[in-house]
Parts: C-alpha cells; structure tokens; sequence
C-alpha cells in the first residue's frame, strides 16, 4: 500500500518511554493517512522492547520472532509494515 517511506531517526532517544511510544503510533496513523510507510531507523533495543511490550510490534514494523545475525540487534525494524 504504501509506495513511500518517511524515516524517524530514533538514535537520539536516550530514554524512551510509554509516551514515546504514544508518539510513534500517533505519527504511525499520520503518515499512513497520507499514503506513505513509516520506517524506524537506528532504534535502540530498549525502544524495541516497549514497542513490543505495548502491543504495537506490527503497527509499528518491529519484527520479534527472529534470530540476531552477527553483529545485528536480537530485534529489528522492518521497512514497512501494514496496520
């Protein structure tokens, strides 16, 4: 559905919280509104774990249930996501 991507560089979040992740749905709803994908870049594992603590994983493109590669995060984020 979405043919364009607008990338949130979440490196300088140095800690995230439930509100963050209240923003990121919100932002999530806006994007989707306007026909694009949003992709999280650079998110640190604590903002992956609330994200799947809030139940928001596949709202928000964050993959759970796979193995970390070498030199890769035990949690990813996808590119894109469908709600």
């Amino acid at each position: 559905m979405a043919n364009r991507k607008v990338s949130l560089d979440c490196a300088l979040l140095q800690a995230p919280g439930l509100a963050t992740i209240d923003r990121l749905a919100r932002l999530q709803l806006l994007v989707r509104r306007q026909g694009c994908g949003l992709e999280l870049v650079a998110a640190q594992p604590r903002l992956l774990e609330l994200i799947l603590f809030a139940g928001l994983a596949a709202a928000l493109g964050v993959e759970s249930g796979r193995q970390a590669e070498e030199g890769e995060q035990p949690l990813s984020v996808e590119e894109e996501s469908e709600l």
